[in-house]
């Protein structure tokens, strides 16, 4: 590998020599000299030499090392941790990648393409950005000084085609009979949050939650980086917040878009996720008269994230904590919780409906709730986990159901 390297390196080079930057060279040519150059080795066989002639094309022209990962739809998040660490998640599982950069500057360069592409500005005074790609998959840099090991960066990847809930049925994350019956609760303009930890599918979900919205109506989704894929919605605004941008204007936060939407007549609004002070805004567009949202947000539990509500309510607006849980009770109907188990699944792991107050406490009643069971011979072989969900309780609050003819 190190006589590899050495001559990928020497081979890089004397292309960058022969390539006159004087002016503009297409794909094409780059290509054309990259091939001369590499296929004049005699000591290299030609697998190594095609190997190399891609390599080096991806590292004068593309994103290095980073752009076969990019190509390769098993990996669905990449880490780079500095130059020299890197690791890929397939299936759920992470694993190191023997491959790394020649430099913390050419991670760098790739870091600031990536970026500039997005319309970002990365850099010492500004060095933490989230952005978007083309193909959809977001990133997440952090740079020094911030960032210690050097250059981080965070790659997730969504599917070409978003998983619809008939995957999701088929992957095993919840029951034929549950996602029927939440079907039913959006079509009934159910306000719908779907909460659980990083990387448990809760945009996933969302989006397979949305192929049960009725296609003549009006959406308005309400993003940090742009990841929902809503397919078949005809009248669809999205919009998208902005950071600030050097000599480019001010930020637009999602308050503000969320305010916004308001004056666009949306019949529901989808926001990708509420993590802050913006929290009391959407709770406030769901007791005006937008029923049928939907919304996700990082918590440990269904009862966890009506806490984190609370919290997140009172970082916006300076009200007594018993009118913030009255808002939260009138605006949310559902919570379903997703989460990964021990093999890596993502499943729904309970589904809550805010029953309302008592005591001055937000009551929530677990509708469902997913339950191991001992697993089989077989199942420890692979090991799987087995389970199945359980129907603990009712929808008690069936009003919207019976008013959009379904009960």
């Amino acid at each position: 590998m190190e006589n590899y390297e050495i001559w990928k390196k020497r081979l890089q080079e004397e292309v960058l020599c022969q390539l006159d930057c004087s002016r503009e060279w297409s794909d094409e040519e780059v290509q054309e000299v990259i091939v001369q150059i590499v296929w004049k080795q005699k000591q290299l066989d030609y697998g190594r030499k095609k190997k190399l002639a891609k390599e080096i094309f991806h590292a004068v022209r593309r994103l290095d090392i980073l752009e076969e990962l990019m190509e390769d739809k098993s990996v669905t998040e990449i880490m780079i941790n500095g130059p020299d660490c890197i690791f890929i998640e397939r299936e759920g599982r992470l694993s190191p990648l023997a491959e790394h950069f020649e430099s913390r500057e050419k991670l760098e360069d790739v870091i600031q393409q990536i970026v500039a592409e997005c319309n970002r500005t990365v850099n010492e005074a500004s060095p933490i950005v989230d952005a978007r790609l083309k193909n959809g998959s977001r990133i997440h840099v952090v740079l020094p000084p911030v960032a210690l090991n050097g250059p981080i960066m965070t790659v997730r990847r969504f599917p070409d085609r978003p998983y619809t809930m008939q995957d999701l049925i088929g992957m095993g994350t919840l029951s034929r009979e549950m996602a029927d019956w939440l079907a039913d609760l959006v079509r009934a303009r159910y306000n719908i949050f779907i909460s659980g930890g990083t990387g448990s599918g809760k945009t996933t979900f969302l989006n397979a939650l949305s192929g049960y919205i009725p296609k003549d109506e009006r959406i308005i989704t309400i993003e940090d980086s742009a990841e929902l894929q809503l397919n078949g919605i005809a009248n669809l605004v999205r919009l998208e917040a902005r950071n600030a941008v050097l000599k480019e204007g001010s930020s637009i936060t999602i308050r503000e878009l969320i305010k916004a939407s308001l004056r666009m007549r949306p019949d529901r609004v989808i926001v990708g996720e509420i993590r802050g002070e913006e929290a009391i805004d959407m709770i406030q567009a769901l007791n005006t008269g937008h029923d049928g949202s939907l919304s996700t947000g990082h918590a440990n539990s269904a009862a966890d994230m009506l806490s984190r509500m609370e919290t997140m309510v009172l970082m916006g607006l300076e009200i007594p904590l018993a009118a913030v849980r009255m808002q939260i009770v009138s605006a949310i109907d559902i919570i379903v919780h997703l989460g990964r188990v021990r093999d890596k699944s993502r499943k729904v792991l309970e589904i809550a409906e805010v029953a309302g107050m008592e005591d001055g406490m937000v009551q929530i009643r677990t509708l469902y709730r997913f339950c191991e069971r001992g697993d089989g011979d077989e199942d420890r072989k692979q090991k799987k986990v087995c389970g199945e969900w359980v129907l603990e309780n009712p929808l008690t609050h069936t009003a919207k159901l019976e008013a959009a003819g379904i009960l």
